[in-house]
């Protein structure tokens, strides 16, 4: 006899909803941690789950340190275009999430900064890694089709980025904006 669609829908709800949770739970710990505390069973713990269900889910660190990069980028993304479907220009997009990383939102920043820089280690999380940059050279071509002022545009939001996370004086979105726009020649 094989069983009811909605019996397996159920499970994988559950899975899927457990998969979230230990995704959070990783996020969580580097915020706290550092990537350095990032184990599996330091993940359950968080998660309030058994150790061996992130194992269960993620076989590897790597796998759930990527799939950690990757909900923090998908999250950026979703919180882009959103500021873009208000009617925000891409560049004050970028501006706007940058500004706010020195914020409230500062401590997710940094996990996510120190996830980010760990792909210089870990292959597997540089593809997740290059998501945001991608996003600001997106954000640029809306201005120019010059490769160079791309890339440029695209350091300069990473160096602000560093500044904002690491400087002891808050940078603020018009300041954030104007180097932007600066380095597209829009000023």
């Amino acid at each position: 006899m094989t069983e009811p669609a909605t019996a397996t829908d159920g499970r994988r709800a559950r899975g899927q909803r457990r998969r979230a949770e230990l995704i959070a739970a990783t996020l969580a710990v580097v915020e706290r941690d550092g990537v350095a505390g990032v184990t599996h069973r330091a993940v359950a713990r968080e998660a309030g789950c058994p150790a061996s269900s992130a194992v269960y889910y993620f076989a590897t660190l790597d796998e759930l340190l990527v799939a950690a990069l990757s909900a923090a980028a998908e999250d950026y993304a979703r919180q882009l275009r959103e500021i873009v479907d208000s009617g925000a220009d891409g560049i004050d997009g970028i501006a706007r999430l940058i500004a706010d990383a020195g914020g409230p939102g500062r401590t997710r920043a940094v996990a996510e900064r120190e996830l980010t820089l760990l792909a210089a280690r870990r292959p597997a999380l540089r593809p997740i890694a290059r998501h945001w940059r991608e996003k600001v050279a997106d954000a640029a071509a809306e201005h120019t089709d010059d490769a160079r002022t791309i890339r440029t545009v695209v350091d300069v939001a990473d160096g602000i980025c560093a500044r904002v996370l690491v400087g002891t004086e808050p940078v603020t979105f018009e300041e954030i904006r104007g180097a932007l726009r600066h380095a597209l020649r829009l000023d």
